[in-house]
């Protein structure tokens, strides 16, 4: 593959709108577009949970849904995710409960705040920069061994580039031949610093000719652009033609999180001119022009959104705050051991250590369970 930006969405303004990707229905991008609004109203109600205290500081998304749901949507249900941050809420796509998600960003641990990554092939949410994408790769690995047709995707931003964990695991699997696509989002700014400060070639997706795998740049604004480049790669990584490098190329339309304010350190007209490329709208407007919706499906759709989202909120407010034992429960899955029990007790300022309090025996794999999921 030569780098490229695919463009499959018109943008209404005169442009020819492209072919619908190979084997998409209407069905399929009615789908499609009804996770886009689902990623778009969970995003936006979470910022405004955050502005009014009732969450902590949030990663907002606004705009990249495109680059979430659509090589999602390619994705078989045996493939495993490895989202960044970025992505915090891409589980729920898989199934997971919205409101996990939020009482994750409201600081709730244990079985509030996480899900069981086996039974949705959803890794936990990564904050530190680029260290998922090793596991990403072992993962597939393990699938390679065991002849289990399992690929895995990370996503990672363009500031991910510059980590060595991004190295050491694009080298891992290329060497290897495993079925990882690694998907950056290059939203040009890995907080303040712009995409110029990081790396002195013109793009990141010829970066994958140093590790001799195909490297292919698309709109990361066209979520059908998604689809289709993380398609093909999904499709040569499990044909045993080893990973793929997609770099979606995009802009970061709001700050890098709650806590940010991104007018001290770049021209929001810029954020502006880009905004009329977002994936949500360009996505609606293709769909009444192709007649596959009308005005009255669009409110539906959106208006279902907000209920279930609605509901989580009031899932995730009925949860009774955890107490602080919840951080030290769910290190070892054998339990609490003793040196944890001392620090619980200088923690709750007691004196004397709380007895320890095994937990349940987790479900997985014995050494050499042939039928074990891969990567568990």
């Amino acid at each position: 593959m030569t780098a490229e930006v695919l463009y499959v969405i018109g943008d209404g303004a005169g442009v020819p709108d492209n072919d619908v990707p190979e084997g998409l229905s209407n069905k399929d991008l009615v789908a499609l577009y009804r996770r886009l609004v689902l990623l778009r109203t969970f995003d936006e109600r979470a910022v405004a949970l955050q502005r009014q205290g009732r969450i902590g500081t949030y990663a907002l998304y606004w705009g990249e849904e495109g680059t979430q749901a659509g090589p999602l949507y390619a994705c078989d249900d045996r493939d495993w995710l490895f989202p960044s941050y970025r992505q915090n809420a891409i589980g729920v796509l898989r199934g997971v409960a919205p409101s996990t998600v939020l009482a994750w960003w409201r600081g709730y641990g244990g079985r509030h705040g996480f899900w069981n990554p086996r039974e949705h092939r959803t890794a936990p949410i990564c904050v530190p920069i680029a260290t998922h994408l090793p596991h990403a790769v072992g993962l597939a690995w393990a699938a390679k061994i065991r002849r289990e047709p399992v690929a895995s995707i990370a996503w990672f931003g363009d500031g991910a580039t510059s980590e060595g964990d991004w190295h050491e695991a694009m080298n891992f699997a290329s060497v290897f031949k495993v079925a990882t696509v690694f998907f950056c989002v290059n939203n040009q700014w890995a907080i303040s610093t712009p995409f110029s400060k990081q790396t002195a070639t013109e793009t990141i997706s010829e970066k994958a000719a140093a590790y001799a795998m195909p490297g292919v740049r698309v709109d990361g604004f066209d979520p059908l652009a998604c689809y289709a480049a993380t398609s093909q790669a999904l499709e040569r990584g499990r044909n045993g033609g080893g990973p793929t490098l997609i770099e979606a190329f995009c802009y970061r339309l709001g700050a890098h999180g709650t806590a940010d304010d991104p007018k001290l350190y770049r021209d929001e007209s810029e954020a502006q001119r880009w905004r009329t490329l977002e994936p949500v709208n360009r996505m609606a407007s293709y769909l009444l022009r192709l007649g596959v919706l009308d005005d009255d499906d669009l409110q539906s759709i959106g208006a279902e959104a907000k209920k279930t989202i609605a509901q989580a909120v009031h899932e995730m407010e009925a949860i009774a705050q955890p107490g602080r034992e919840i951080l030290f429960d769910h290190v070892y899955a054998s339990g609490r051991p003793w040196s944890f029990d001392e620090g619980l007790a200088e923690l709750q300022g007691t004196d004397r250590p709380p007895a320890v309090k095994p937990l349940a025996p987790q479900p997985g794999p014995s050494t050499g369970d042939a039928e074990a999921p891969a990567g568990t």
